[in-house]
Parts: C-alpha cells; sequence; structure tokens
C-alpha cells in the first residue's frame, strides 16, 4: 500500500517526502480533532475496576528469594 502511494505521489524524492509529511500531519490532525473526540464517549475510559483498598493491608516485598 505504501509503495502504491510512493509511487503515485509527484516530484523528486524530496518533494515527495515533503508531501508525505504533510498527508501524515493532516491525518494525525484530524484524527485528534475529529475522530477522537468522536470516539471518546463511547470508550470505557471512565469504568475503573480498580479497588481503593488499605494502604497497611500492602506488604513490601522481601525482593528475590535465596
Amino acid at each position: 500500500m505504501y509503495a502504491f502511494i510512493w509511487r503515485h505521489l509527484p516530484g523528486n524524492v524530496w518533494v515527495r517526502i515533503a508531501i508525505s509529511l504533510v498527508l501524515v500531519l493532516a491525518i494525525v490532525y484530524a484524527l485528534f480533532n475529529w475522530i477522537f473526540p468522536w470516539a471518546e464517549p463511547m470508550l470505557p475510559f471512565g469504568d475503573v475496576t480498580v479497588d481503593q483498598g488499605n494502604v497497611q493491608d500492602v506488604q513490601p516485598s522481601g525482593g528475590l528469594p535465596g
């Protein structure tokens, strides 16, 4: 797929690199501005299952045995 895109970009190698960089930046911009905010309410980031345990019940490990 990437070879197909690379072959169809116009210009020499440096122009292709610049166009590729602009395309990647545009995709990242679109993801952070539209796709991630749209998907965030559907993801379970607020469903935390970690329980608040008593800190005194936690025993430090003694390291490696032996």
